[in-house]
């Protein structure tokens, strides 16, 4: 009886494993969505002079994003692994240059970059959300 119970145990665990498993972080929109916006806004805000960070909303959205990623069942260390992974952050850095340049930021050209950061302002974007403009 006790084998049994085992062996049904044993089934039950791992017909369940594939359901408890967690999705790769990077292969969440919400998250990869939230990172590009975050570097898009730091890349405007270094560019630009007239442009900075709103750091109390830039704080906040970090903790939403932390939040999200808690209650999937992603621990402290597995984000902050994501986060400081080489990889990930060159995958990041790359898809915000893409957006960028789709914004009309041209390297080399400032001006581009403050409008960029003007238009993601107006439009209520997420990278938006986290910038003031002074202009």
């Amino acid at each position: 009886m006790t084998k049994i119970f085992k062996t049904l145990t044993l089934v039950a665990v791992l017909a369940a494993s594939p359901a408890l498993a967690l999705e790769p972080l990077n292969k969440d929109a919400h998250v990869t969505d939230s990172l590009v916006a975050v570097r898009v806004g730091d890349t405007i805000r270094s560019t630009c002079p007239s442009i900075s960070a709103k750091m109390f909303t830039v704080l906040s959205k970090w903790n939403e994003l932390k939040s999200y990623l808690r209650d999937k069942g992603y621990t402290e260390d597995e984000v902050e692994a994501f986060r400081k992974d080489k990889i990930e952050k060159a995958r990041i850095k790359g898809l915000a240059a893409d957006y960028l340049k789709a914004a009309g930021a041209v390297e080399g050209d400032v001006e581009s970059y403050c409008k960029a950061g003007r238009d993601e302002i107006a439009k209520g974007t997420l990278a938006g959300s986290l910038l003031r403009s002074y202009k």
